[in-house]
């Protein structure tokens, strides 16, 4: 596990963007984004693209977490509730066991457990593994 987190440490969108890993299992991985100015948009709420890309990023460590290298072949975001300041977080966890194709489920939500978005993603497992 050390080493797809190592690997996810590269991600220098996310890392831009402020996410970071809270914890991470084979399946699982909760991330975290502290909610800073340029995270908003023209209305004063969290950009669309921030929350998706917290969302993503969770998706991503969740689907790589057994180290066999996962990419994201469809994805979609529903947006719930608006959000000015605080903290978000991400729980990516896996539907099933994948062989090829992986389903995985995103809860956002913020530091009152609120939920903001949904996010459902589906990733092809290739045959090589991270870092390989």
């Amino acid at each position: 596990m050390n080493k797809v987190i190592k690997f996810f440490e590269n991600d220098r969108f996310a890392a831009h963007s402020g996410i970071k890993v809270v914890e991470a299992s084979e399946g699982y991985c909760k991330a975290v984004m502290e909610i800073s100015d340029f995270h908003l948009n023209a209305a004063g709420v969290v950009q669309g693209g921030a929350i998706f890309t917290l969302a993503d990023f969770a998706f991503g460590l969740a689907s790589n977490s057994s180290g066999q290298l996962a990419l994201a072949i469809n994805v979609n975001i529903t947006f719930l509730k608006g959000k000015q300041s605080g903290t978000l977080f991400a729980i990516a966890r896996q539907l099933d066991d994948p062989k090829r194709i992986g389903a995985y489920t995103v809860s956002v939500t913020d530091e009152n457990d609120q939920l903001i978005a949904t996010f459902n993603g589906l990733c092809y497992c290739k045959k090589e593994t991270i870092g390989g």
